[in-house]
């Protein structure tokens, strides 16, 4: 990742639309003001999904998913 871009708040004012298509490549912009940073732009990442109860009810597990695993598979799984 390469460093933030400091830009002071006129600049960001006057360019905001092509500072938020820099961010939304990725980029991260400091805005400072009177050369002290005060704020970040940063990409907006989505809060993670929600569970929801009861989404697999109805799924059946076949039993021979509880059977042990076979040596040589266990021994894959154990780092051996």
């Amino acid at each position: 990742m390469e460093p933030s871009r400091v830009v002071n708040v006129h600049e960001a004012k006057t360019h905001l639309s092509k500072l938020l298509s820099r961010v939304e490549a990725g980029e991260e912009i400091v805005i400072a003001r009177a050369g002290k940073p005060c704020a970040r732009l940063v990409p907006y990442v989505p809060p993670p999904s929600r569970r929801m109860p009861g989404r697999f009810r109805g799924i059946k597990i076949p039993p021979e998913f509880f059977d042990p695993l076979p040596d040589d598979e266990l021994a894959l799984w154990e780092g051996e």
